[in-house]
């Protein structure tokens, strides 16, 4: 049995957890965060846990770069270089500007979340460094890649301005919850998320390819329901929280 065998077993099978995952997040949330629980098992400080489980992205997607054989042509470095910015950014920089009480992390959120970094690493990088038919320097002409590039770029904007805007809504020291709002978070409780989701859509695009469909289909099992679940807790919480306001799509839902 090849690995490429093996890498097609584990790509179909990816793309159908990610629609498990979807529905049943809508029944609960995953235990991190504002959701944290008992009944989950050990729990471990956030900033480390994050760190930990988002730093295998970087790592496999880095590690199939090393071993695999691209040409190197300006589109695939363009893509390594998009995917190691976001995600030395999500593990080494973003858990240490949050402000406020370190929360904690289950165990369990760890282990999912690490499997989940080091499988997506796993697929998009092996498909684009040893997989593909490579991106020779007409892809950057193409359709595919100018969309997809608009739209990720898009999207990391949005995500890196409603992060700033929650980083702002606590004073060194504070650790209570606030109604976020300006910018997008006047329309949507999750410009974040949504910003996230677009960030990796974009990807597909650009990519054009499955892993990073499954990718996108995986943010969005993931972000959809946990948007859902922060917009109801921010309507419990606080009675004034704006009416008009959607979950995640500005007058839509």
């Amino acid at each position: 049995m090849t690995e490429l065998i093996i890498y097609n077993g584990l790509l179909i099978s990816w793309f159908a957890i990610a629609g498990i995952v979807f529905i049943c997040l809508f029944f609960f949330s995953a235990p991190y965060g504002r959701y944290l629980r008992r009944g989950w098992g050990p729990a471990i400080n956030d900033t480390l846990g994050w760190v930990i489980m988002e730093a295998a992205a970087p790592l496999s997607f880095a590690a199939c770069f090393v071993i695999g054989q691209p040409k190197y042509s300006i589109a695939i470095l363009i893509f390594l270089c998009l995917w190691e910015a976001h995600y030395v950014h999500r593990a080494f920089i973003y858990p240490f500007t949050r402000r406020g009480k370190s929360p904690r992390m289950s165990l369990i959120v760890l282990v999912f979340g690490l499997i989940f970094n080091f499988t997506n690493g796993y697929l998009n990088g092996r498909f684009l460094f040893s997989f593909s038919d490579n991106y020779d320097n007409s892809w950057l002409t193409d359709p595919r890649f100018i969309s997809g590039l608009i739209i990720l770029i898009a999207g990391f904007f949005i995500n890196r301005q409603a992060d700033a805007i929650l980083r702002n809504l606590r004073q060194p020291g504070e650790d209570d919850y606030k109604v976020p709002c300006g910018s997008l978070f006047n329309l949507v409780s999750c410009p974040n998320y949504l910003g996230e989701i677009l960030i990796w859509i974009g990807w597909a695009i650009a990519t054009w390819s499955l892993p990073g469909l499954a990718f996108a289909a995986w943010t969005a099992a993931n972000l959809v329901p946990r948007a859902r679940s922060h917009h109801r807790w921010y309507k419990t919480r606080f009675p004034e929280y704006p009416v008009k306001r959607k979950a995640l799509l500005p007058g839509i839902w």
